[in-house]
């Protein structure tokens, strides 16, 4: 009997040592497997942080981009507001010789009103001094003069 006990107790160690052997292997490949997790989430977490800096740089270089093109804007705002209150100075200039040009021409659109008024003294006749003799009336030249205010000056009273 004490042969058939060896053998069942040898059988047994058999399946142990298999059944360890098995359990040694179901955590050596649990092993293998957590680290094969591990290098591929940290090669995950690399990818992830190299398109985060990717998306990073892509965005300053926007930024950088837009600051540039604003700051063209602001330039040519300035350069455009420049512009116009130079046009804004030459145009009130410019009312201002019109004024002064329209008061001239109605100042001159009155003495030549008044010259034509003037000629209606002297007819269709050419005036002739000779002809005239009798007096300040008679003169046709003095027509103007009828309608003219005198004018002295101090100095003029002096004398």
């Amino acid at each position: 009997m004490g042969s058939l006990s060896g053998t069942s107790s040898g059988s047994s160690l058999l399946q142990n040592s298999a059944s360890e052997e098995s359990d040694l292997k179901q955590v050596m490949d649990q092993r293998k497997r957590k680290r094969k997790r591990m290098v591929s989430n940290r090669e995950s977490a690399r990818q992830s942080r190299m398109r985060k800096q990717k998306h990073l740089d892509y965005l300053t270089a926007q930024v950088a981009q837009l600051r540039r093109e604003n700051s063209q804007i602001i330039t040519g705002i300035s350069v455009f507001t420049q512009q116009y209150l130079n046009v804004e100075g030459e145009n009130s200039i410019l009312r201002a010789q019109l004024a002064e040009l329209s008061y001239r021409l109605a100042s001159l659109n009155e003495i030549v009103s008044f010259l034509n008024a003037g000629n209606e003294c002297f007819g269709t006749e050419p005036f002739n001094s000779a002809e005239s003799g009798d007096g300040f009336l008679s003169n046709s030249w003095n027509c103007v003069y009828l309608n003219q205010p005198i004018t002295a000056s101090a100095d003029l009273l002096q004398y």
